[in-house]
């Protein structure tokens, strides 16, 4: 069990499957930094509470809408260009990184928020993915269902 979420997160998302999960969830309108953060609170034993979930979508939601995806948006809109234009294509590499850091720094704002919760409360109720989605209109439950899997077998 990885002890930190930044870590938890990178070994999970390298798993097979996880990352076209998370691709496709996020296209939907999930927040994957958050779907992490509860697979990793799931892994802990952490009970999932409407006032926990509550506290981790108003800390992720800020910051994912005002920091994390207006870079995502140019680093998007800059990937065609970016393939005729080798400047272009640095510039977009470092946005990149900059995009990723910021994702790192809401995972460490979010474990932070849930150091102070139990772990252990609960053993093999897997109900975190499912409250923290529960905002996505049209979300593709097939790939949450992969990603559940996933993450079960760690």
């Amino acid at each position: 069990m990885c002890a930190d979420l930044w870590s938890f997160a990178l070994s999970t998302y390298a798993r097979p499957g996880v990352e076209a999960a998370c691709l496709r969830l996020q296209e939907q309108g999930a927040d994957v930094c958050l779907l992490l953060c509860g697979a990793w609170l799931e892994q802990r034993g952490v009970a999932r509470l409407p006032e926990r979930v509550v506290a981790l979508q108003q800390l992720a939601r800020p910051w994912r809408m005002d920091v994390v995806e207006p870079l995502r948006k140019i680093r998007r809109r800059w990937r065609v260009m970016a393939q005729q234009d080798v400047q272009l294509a640095a510039l977009r590499e470092q946005l990149k990184a900059m995009e990723l850091q910021a994702e790192r720094t809401l995972l460490t704002r979010l474990e932070a928020l849930a150091q102070t919760w139990p772990i252990n409360e609960v053993n093999g109720q897997y109900e975190w993915l499912e409250g923290l989605t529960s905002e996505t209109v049209d979300l593709d439950h097939d790939a949450l269902q992969q990603l559940r899997v996933v993450i079960t077998r760690t």
